[in-house]
């Protein structure tokens, strides 16, 4: 059951909106009735820059709820060549635009010096700053019909001494990991939520809409609505091959996330979130 005295805020990535900038995503958040925005930050100069978020943020009357430090492999030049560079660099701009949360992935396995002293520099930079550093679940790589370990120390953070976590539900796909297990192991260490859906039929990683793959979205909103979650709901979903249907798909969005958080001012729409809930 959810906590009526606790709404968690539900919040559009940046990157729902790619290839369109982060001025598009404030305006189409703002639009459809989002609590917040997460700012992936990447080439857009925007999402780089603190004054222009803080403009956005207030124009359009939404608060930053977390930054994604630039660590995909398409940002490996963005903020700074360096890795620990890019997290101090996030970090700054999540205390700029008064976000309390940095989204970061663990090292690439060639990034072995990063790696080594990777979960002690993020204990380090949460204690030193008050951000929170919610290191993300990933997957293995498919190369040549097996799988390849891409990431260190792993892909997996529930094993690992992070303090703060964030589940991405369409990693969980990708993985084949048990998402709903992997909530219920992580707790109160469970601090951020990428809400997606993703085919155990493929090994891509799909950012579906919630409701049209295989994972437990639906257990997994009502289990933390009912647990004492603390952070955010974050949809991060793909909308680049179907761009007439952005806000329809948006919209669903928000709506099934709303509807199994338990928010009893959701709005309904028909479609697959819909007969989801039924």
């Amino acid at each position: 059951m959810a906590d009526p005295a606790h709404r968690i805020p539900v919040a559009l990535s940046t990157a729902s909106v790619y290839p369109e900038g982060a001025a598009a995503a404030f305006e189409r958040a703002a639009d459809l009735g989002y609590d917040g925005i997460e700012v992936m930050v990447w080439t857009d100069p925007i999402s780089q820059n603190a004054g222009a978020l803080r403009a956005l943020a207030d124009h359009h009357g939404l608060s930053i709820v977390s930054i994604h430090a630039p660590t995909l492999l398409l940002t490996q030049r963005v903020m700074s060549n360096d890795p620990w560079g890019k997290v101090d660099k996030s970090i700054e701009l999540a205390q700029e635009v008064g976000a309390p949360t940095v989204v970061l992935h663990p090292p690439f396995r060639w990034q072995k010096e990063y790696a080594r002293d990777f979960a002690d520099g993020v204990a380090e930079r949460e204690r030193d700053t008050g951000i929170i550093l919610a290191v993300e679940n990933m997957f293995p790589w498919a190369a040549r019909g097996r799988q390849v370990q891409a990431y260190l120390p792993h892909w997996d953070p529930v094993p690992q001494p992070y303090d703060h976590v964030t589940i991405d539900l369409s990693h969980t796909a990708t993985a084949r990991s048990d998402a709903l297990q992997m909530v219920r192991d992580l707790d109160q260490r469970l601090a951020h939520i990428h809400l997606a859906d993703g085919m155990l039929t493929t090994l891509k990683d799909d950012h579906l809409v919630p409701g049209r793959g295989t994972q437990p979205c639906v257990e997994v909103l009502e289990h933390v609505a009912g647990n004492g979650f603390r952070g955010a709901v974050v949809l991060e979903v793909a909308t680049r091959r179907r761009p007439q249907e952005r806000e329809v798909d948006l919209r669903e969005s928000l709506d099934f996330a709303r509807r199994h958080l338990g928010h009893l001012d959701h709005p309904v729409v028909d479609g697959p979130a819909a007969d989801s809930a039924s």
